[in-house]
């Protein structure tokens, strides 16, 4: 497996050829043939989505206390809020292969992206607790979708750069979650104070990030060389449109007879559990020990965006080591690290709290590369990171939730904390466990 080599960016130069010869690599930069610019565009389309599949998060969270006033929610409420997210990944990821296989990637993911900005429209005007609910399972359906479609697309796509191109969406996913945290509650102020005007604004972006994609909607999104291939075989044929992605399937596999994806399964979803309590309350820690909105934002901003540079080098460090393993405790360490200044001295080291978490929320681009390490084949990787992502944000749903339940009653984030904090020592472990070199081919085959 490509996703596998030690050296993943070290590639082979093809000689100059004679002009309009195949030989090219699509998408390369000398490349003039029809195959580059649509390659191009699925970068381009990669990216924006990728900026698109946290601001509906954090941007909440930054305005989290007055929607809470605006809505009438309690503790318990907003905590069930905060929840939300992981269970749409939950439910709907699951459906992604099959709608992938039904209707192709592409049009699954534009689709996804035009639901997120339908949701992101809709939620703050919608009218009550439901209403805004619904608005936001809408925008979290289209997240769910493309966060199981992404790594697959990538190791398709871009088989010999796992690594590099995992790096690169991450890095813009991690991006549109920094950005949502640390402008949200400054253009809110600009555009009039009103909170649903803040939150509505992140629809455009989504906007912008269904247009790449509208080419490939029609199933036109098939691998390099797949198409001379399909010439070779059957010069006088046109391969189905849908078929091109799927046209070598693997034998079926049980991924609930693997011990790697049920490891990686458990670590996605406590990593989950993590980044969604970080997302959905950090905000509000720091604003519960003095500090200003503005600032708080700015600090969930900080941990956010972390994860620009740490999610180009993590990947492509990953690819490069045998066992990932030692990555995941150094990134559990910072997490212990910055939840004990959480808890023993918020306001005064703030900014280093937010960094040190920032660090630990890098678990998640490491996560989907272990995704496309862990499976030898385009279809095993498809079933991996539905089976994963599906079972892992369900393991997630109940973290936010009971961590809003304890501040309810508590009365403080003593105990929300010390409960995160517990969390990551299995966290470590089982990524510990992911990170060994193993397939689940290997595995899960009948």
């Amino acid at each position: 497996m490509m996703g596998l080599m030690p050296r993943e960016e070290t590639r082979t130069t093809t000689p100059p050829t004679v002009r309009g010869s195949a030989a090219h690599e699509p998408g390369s930069p000398g490349d003039a043939s029809p195959r580059a610019w649509p390659m191009r565009l699925l970068v381009l389309g990669i990216v924006l989505s990728a900026l698109n599949l946290r601001p509906a998060i954090t941007s909440l969270g930054a305005l989290l206390e007055e929607v809470r006033d605006g809505l009438g929610m309690s503790g318990s409420v907003a905590g069930l809020l905060t929840s939300v997210p992981p269970l749409c990944f939950a439910v709907f990821g699951v459906m992604a292969p099959r709608l992938a296989r039904r209707f192709g990637s592409g049009a699954v993911v534009c689709a996804g992206m035009a639901a997120i900005a339908t949701g992101l429209l809709i939620r703050p005007f919608a009218g009550g607790t439901p209403g805004f609910l619904a608005g936001s399972a809408l925008a979290l359906m289209g997240i769910a979708v493309s966060n199981v479609l992404m790594p697959v697309i990538v190791k398709r796509f871009f088989p010999d750069r796992v690594g590099s191109m995992t790096g690169l969406y991450s890095m813009a996913l991690a991006l549109g979650t920094a950005l949502a945290a640390a402008v949200t509650v400054p253009l809110t102020d600009a555009l009039g104070g009103r909170w649903q005007t803040g939150l509505a604004l992140w629809a455009g972006l989504a906007v912008a990030a269904v247009l790449p994609w509208l080419p490939f909607v029609r199933g036109r999104l098939t691998p390099p060389g797949a198409e001379k291939a399909a010439q070779t075989a059957a010069p006088t044929q046109s391969p189905a449109p849908a078929a091109t992605e799927h046209a070598h399937e693997a034998p079926p596999l049980r991924m609930a007879r693997s011990r790697t994806a049920w490891a990686l399964a458990v670590f996605f979803g406590l990593q989950a559990t993590a980044a969604y309590t970080t997302m959905g309350w950090m905000a509000q820690i720091f604003r519960d020990a003095g500090v200003p909105a503005g600032t708080a934002g700015l600090l969930l901003a900080v941990t956010m965006v972390m994860g620009v540079p740490l999610a180009f080098v993590i990947p492509r460090l990953a690819t490069r080591l045998p066992h990932q393993g030692p990555i995941v405790l150094a990134l559990g360490l910072c997490g212990l690290a910055g939840y004990a200044g959480l808890y023993l001295a918020p306001a005064a080291g703030a900014w280093a709290w937010a960094l040190l978490l920032g660090v630990a929320n890098c678990a998640f681009p490491l996560a989907l590369t272990m995704v496309g390490m862990r499976a030898r084949t385009g279809p095993g990787v498809v079933r991996l990171s539905a089976f994963a992502q599906s079972t892992g944000y369900l393991i997630s749903i109940p973290g936010p939730l009971l961590v809003g339940v304890l501040y309810q009653h508590s009365g403080g984030w003593g105990l929300p904390i010390a409960l995160m904090s517990a969390l990551m020592i299995p966290q470590m472990a089982v990524g510990f466990l992911a990170g060994r070199d193993r397939t689940v081919e290997d595995e899960a085959a009948r």
